[in-house]
């Protein structure tokens, strides 16, 4: 059977979250709230400016899972080529563009889901709800 696209964003984001620090941990979990509040753009650029560890790791799976995903649209997991990617053509179509960029902020909301579920796990963090 073919793995679903959740279970390709689980498999990804247990494996970046290998190793990764409590700080990294702390920055996933807020990530979300970031991006609802700022735009995506806004939040890889402020990863990318912020140049601590856990932001630049942070902001390599995102890049990283992006291109993965949107690979007829971004060429590299490069950041300038994610970030000029989401920027879009002035030229092109404006509506298509938009409709790319919910779907990337969508498709990046969603792997940080797991990361925040998993990154906590991979150091051996506490704090889990009791169910």
């Amino acid at each position: 059977m073919k793995e679903s696209l959740d279970q390709k964003r689980a498999r990804f984001a247990w494996g970046k979250v290998q190793g990764q620090s409590s700080d990294y941990t702390k920055l996933a979990k807020g990530a979300p709230a970031l991006i609802m509040q700022s735009g995506l753009m806004p939040i890889l650029a402020y990863l990318r400016d912020k140049g601590k560890a856990h932001h630049a790791a942070l902001l390599s799976h995102l890049c990283e899972w992006m291109y993965e995903q949107f690979k007829g649209r971004i060429s590299s997991a490069e950041f300038p080529i994610v970030m000029s990617a989401l920027m879009g053509n002035a030229s092109g179509d404006a509506a298509e563009h938009a409709r790319f960029y919910q779907q990337a902020t969508g498709e990046t909301l969603s792997l940080l889901r797991w990361i925040r579920q998993f990154a906590p796990a991979a150091h051996g963090e506490g704090g889990g709800r009791d169910v």
